[in-house]
């Protein structure tokens, strides 16, 4: 059996040599081009890094589909399961430029300083390039996704995909901003805004091979599904994270998502439990809070279950995602996908 640590870089390994290739195709895909300033504050944050695990979805399901090695077949020429071929790397790269234009849009909202250890596009711009730079990533998303060459009846499902996520991402976040003002948010509202605010966004980069390339509707439901389970997750994961990780590995204040009251699937469950959460710390500033006040709410959520109930939870949905990918082929980029959802609750910083 694959020790955690073996499968942990095996998959930091395949994220890798994607990530080289999806940064390559970037520039391709969305150069800078006038107004200038328009175009390098929409490439700011692709251009600061990321590690760019939705393409990596993305590509290796195709991988899977197809039966191919993993990494041996051009991603610009891509063979679909009817003999003709595609550029599957502008799929990838129109998920990737959707995530980018969410972050600019978070970041404006919460006025966050930084991102990717560089200012926030909203900081080292202004806000009107800012607002600009999201909503033309919005719609280049869609432009590079027409470019794949598929099947017309199957790009134009790829792009009915890309808009309700799209849809879904803004309801999520709608929600999110909605559920800080609320003290009553059950476990199963929490995880429909997960779904739809981070979710939604893996089960796009799970399914859209399998649509561009020809699959039947049965393997497209499965691995919207395995996206959607890993992705709810790889979210619930962060909120623990959150909490155990030191401030110094998380490259941010520990326990910041508690000062600020936003809701987690902990302290959701917590109030079931009878914490009283709002007061688990006596501040509403990350700058003021101390580690020991972290420390004695971290306590209290494992006395209530609480950390517990969300770690089981990441688990049962990773198993989950796991079991779905039983649609693809028997082959080494599949179980790539297994570790890959595994990697994303057993990560560290």
């Amino acid at each position: 059996m694959t020790s955690p640590e073996a499968r942990e870089e095996a998959v930091l390994e395949a994220v890798r040599e994607r990530r080289e290739r999806v940064n390559e195709a970037i520039p391709e895909e969305l150069p800078i081009q006038r107004p200038e300033r328009l175009y390098e504050a929409s490439r700011y944050l692709l251009d600061a890094g990321g590690k760019r695990l939705r393409p990596t979805v993305l590509l290796t399901v195709a991988e899977s589909l197809l039966d191919v090695e993993p990494l041996s077949t051009d991603y610009r020429e891509f063979p679909t399961l009817n003999g003709n071929r595609i550029d599957i790397m502008d799929a990838a790269v129109s998920v990737e430029v959707i995530q980018s234009f969410t972050l600019i849009h978070d970041d404006i909202m919460d006025d966050d300083d930084l991102r990717r250890g560089v200012p926030a596009v909203h900081k080292e711009y202004d806000l009107e390039t800012a607002i600009l730079a999201g909503d033309t990533l919005y719609s280049k998303a869609f432009e590079i996704m027409l470019e794949t060459g598929a099947k017309p009846d199957r790009s134009v499902e790829a792009l009915n995909v890309l808009a309700t996520t799209c849809t879904k991402i803004c309801e999520g976040q709608s929600l999110d901003v909605t559920f800080e003002e609320r003290a009553d948010v059950s476990p199963d509202e929490y995880l429909e805004m997960v779904e739809q605010k981070t979710a939604v966004l893996y089960a796009a980069s799970a399914c859209l091979p399998a649509i561009l390339l020809g699959a039947d509707e049965e393997t497209v439901d499965a691995l919207y599904g395995y996206g959607l389970d890993i992705g709810r997750a790889f979210q619930i994961q962060d909120d623990v994270l959150d909490l155990t990780v030191p401030s110094e590995k998380l490259g941010k204040q520990r326990g910041s998502d508690l000062v600020e009251n936003k809701q987690t699937l902990i302290t959701v469950h917590a109030r079931d439990q009878g914490v009283d959460v709002d007061n688990l710390v006596d501040t509403n500033d990350v700058e003021a809070v101390t580690e020991a006040e972290i420390d004695d709410a971290v306590a209290e959520l494992e006395a209530s279950g609480s950390i517990e109930y969300a770690n089981t939870t990441a688990q049962d949905l990773v198993a989950q995602g796991k079991e779905r990918l039983e649609v693809l082929p028997d082959n080494e980029a599949r179980e790539l996908l297994r570790d890959l959802a595994d990697y994303l609750i057993e990560r560290g910083y």
